[in-house]
């Protein structure tokens, strides 16, 4: 733990000069997630499964020894005793076990299987990154708008009071003044919060405080999916999506699972030998007794009824691939789906976005508009109060429109299976510090 937290440490000392960008929290979850590392231990532990069904192909060696006192009591000859001592060294070499050639196919699906998990907790380590990361710069976004509406309340209220004091305003307006302000900064303390907790799910994603984080420019622009048409992303999701892969893999496990277990209706055939050095002590005018055996030979065993568990087993063995088989379907349809949810995003996304710069031009005009007439008497300060707060409406709607346009990109690319880290790079070409 120390060292994750120097670790940490020394990263965001390097940050404080330079916000950091996607790819750098990114880095640092990849460190320091604990999900992702739980992910990689069960990683390795898939991976185990390829040497353990190998050795059911592999020679069993054992060695066996001990040592005896042994006891003679006889009415003819009274009570006598010796000692004996023997070891035993055998080999068994399966030859034809139909069960463990399967088992050691099994492991090397889920060996592959482990793999393909690792790659799909990659994809959503990034996916969560890039949640983290924009829903911070979102909620940055909220509670600079909230400042600045309570600060245009600010001014309106002491406006309204000084008025008040000299008789141009009633004790109405005053009150009305106070009711803005007063629900302003309730808004403002709301979106304090919210950006609280959007910090502490990050930090809880880096195992270290939130850094200050690099926001996007003005001008960035988010580029249409390509290949600009869904159905092709949809059919790559379907042949290529990692919950696809997954649950392919899966199925050509439970397949061999029952070739296993058929397999145990089978004969089995082994390759024994054994040598046995024995020793027996000598007993009263008998002398001791040397031994030395050595066996090869071939074992074949039938089964022939075992109770019926292994049709039993069998039965099992069957309804789970067809489990599995309903699994793929359903995990080409949800890969489907979400490719196609992800291309809308993206494509109805960028409309929005396009749609809010222009309103974003409006609104400046109009802002401009409201503060000349106010200076020529034709606009009131609340005609300002207003558009200025339509600006930053639209300024903080253009933003998040950007926010989620780019993760719906990311949702795409992990949809189709394409997701990695080059993708987070281009994001970060967008942001400006």
């Amino acid at each position: 733990m120390l060292r994750v937290w120097m670790f940490c440490g020394l990263s965001l000392i390097g940050m404080t000069a330079q916000a950091a960008n996607l790819g750098e929290i990114y880095r640092m979850a990849r460190q320091n997630d604990p999900v992702f590392a739980a992910a990689q231990q069960a990683y390795q532990a898939g991976l185990e499964k390829l040497p353990q069904g190998r050795a059911g192909l592999l020679p069993s060696i054992g060695l066996s020894a001990n040592t005896r006192q042994n006891e003679i009591d006889s009415s003819l000859s009274g009570n006598r005793s010796y000692d004996s001592q023997s070891y035993s060294l055998s080999l068994t070499q399966p030859l034809f076990r139909l069960q463990n050639f399967e088992a050691y196919e099994q492991g090397k699906l889920q060996a592959l299987l482990a793999e393909q998990q690792l790659k799909a907790a990659e994809q959503q380590l990034v996916l969560r990154a890039a949640q983290a990361y924009f829903d911070v710069l979102q909620a940055e976004d909220v509670l600079a708008a909230a400042q600045s509406e309570k600060q245009a309340y600010a001014e309106q209220l002491a406006q309204a009071r000084r008025s008040f004091e000299v008789g141009t305003a009633t004790i109405v307006d005053a009150h009305n003044a106070q009711a803005s302000y007063d629900l302003a900064f309730s808004r403002e303390l709301k979106a304090q919060n919210d950006l609280d907790v959007k910090r502490r799910t990050l930090e809880k994603l880096l195992n270290a405080p939130a850094p200050r984080l690099a926001r996007l420019g003005d001008k960035a622009q988010v580029e249409r999916p390509e290949p600009d048409d869904m159905e092709a992303w949809v059919k790559q999701a379907e042949a290529n999506g990692l919950s696809v892969i997954q649950a392919q893999t899966a199925l050509e496990i439970a397949r061999r699972e029952v070739d296993r277990q058929r397999g145990g209706h089978y004969p089995t055939l082994d390759l024994a030998a054994s040598y046995t050095d024995s020793r027996n002590g000598a007993v009263g005018s008998t002398t001791g007794v040397d031994s030395k055996t050595t066996v090869v030979g071939l074992e074949l065993s039938l089964p022939i009824f075992q109770g019926g568990a292994t049709s039993s087993r069998v039965r099992e063995a069957v309804a789970n691939q067809e489990k599995a088989r309903y699994d793929l379907d359903n995990a080409r349809r949800q890969a489907a789906l979400d490719a196609r949810q992800a291309y809308l995003g993206v494509v109805s996304g960028r409309s929005q976005i396009a749609a809010l710069e222009q309103a974003l031009i409006s609104t400046q005009a109009q802002l401009s508009s409201s503060k000349l007439g106010l200076e020529v008497g034709v606009r009131t300060r609340v005609d300002v109060l207003n558009a200025e707060q339509q600006l930053s409406s639209t300024r903080q709607q253009l933003a998040a429109a950007r926010y989620q346009t780019l993760l719906a990109g990311l949702q795409l690319k992990a949809a189709a299976g394409s997701l990695a880290e080059a993708d987070v790079q281009v994001i970060d070409g967008l942001l400006k510090n």
